[in-house]
């Protein structure tokens, strides 16, 4: 089984423009994501598909195989499949793996590939990793709507993801304030056979996507089902300004070399 992971690198952010070129470290952001990745024991291949000469000249510098693409794109999907367009090799698996992720850990890149290695019938797959908090802090944490919940059915297939606490807790204001509960936080990075990579990128936006603004949720809606793989791997992705102070401010959290 052929796998190529793509980082899709766009440089126009509306909260952090330029930031797969932010320093971190000593090092650029795409810099450490591909020097992450690329430690990933089921990647055939790895490449960065970027829409901006900065960036494509970033990795030229470091010799990180690179592809430049349309600025046009909406998602990090449709760069991925200009990308498979273009690419004269064939591969049967293709993982995007998020390109604002500077520490991403390889052992989560080859725990998604293991779904399609399982099971012949996975065409889409996805991370998730268990999350357990109290009852106190459910309003600051389980309540964030940037933290993106998935519930499954017992096939480990996603039912559905949300901004909004799902499962809803019926009884929390009755719950001992240091009371445990656990639910199952998204990581955005997908993999995906081929011949639906080619599909899905020509769906059109569906009405809970339009509303919750997770993509995912068209896949769902036309039909695809989207297998769940967990893990324990959380890796902090620099989406804001105060994402990377952050960052900076905890560099030995991070750095391991």
């Amino acid at each position: 089984m052929k796998v190529l992971g793509i980082i899709p690198a766009r440089y126009g952010s509306s909260r952090l423009e330029g930031k797969p070129l932010l320093d971190i470290g000593g090092k650029s952001m795409i810099r450490r994501v591909y020097e992450r990745a690329s430690q990933a024991q089921g990647l055939t291949k790895l490449i960065v598909a970027t829409d901006h000469q900065n960036i494509y000249d970033e990795c030229k510098k470091f010799s990180i195989p690179v592809m430049m693409t349309a600025t046009s794109h909406i998602n990090g999907t449709e760069r991925c499949g200009e990308v498979i367009s273009k690419l004269k090799e064939s591969y049967d698996i293709i993982v995007n793996i998020q390109g604002d992720e500077p520490f991403i850990h390889s052992a989560s890149i080859d725990e998604l590939i293991m779904v399609f290695q399982k099971n012949n019938s996975a065409s889409i797959g996805t991370l998730v990793i268990k999350m357990e908090t109290i009852a106190n802090d459910v309003k600051s944490y389980f309540f964030n709507p940037s933290i993106i919940k998935v519930v499954t059915d017992d096939k480990n297939k996603a039912l559905y993801f949300s901004r909004s606490p799902i499962p809803f807790i019926r009884d929390k204001e009755t719950m001992n304030k240091n009371e445990k509960f656990s639910f199952k936080k998204h990581i955005g990075m997908y993999g995906f056979r081929r011949e639906v990579l080619e599909k899905i990128i020509h769906l059109k936006e569906s009405y809970l996507e339009s509303q919750e603004k997770l993509e995912q949720l068209r896949w769902l809606e036309n039909g695809y089902a989207i297998y769940i793989a967990e893990t324990e791997y959380e890796s902090k992705s620099i989406d804001t300004q105060e994402d990377y102070e952050y960052v900076l401010n905890n560099l030995y959290h991070y750095i391991d070399e």
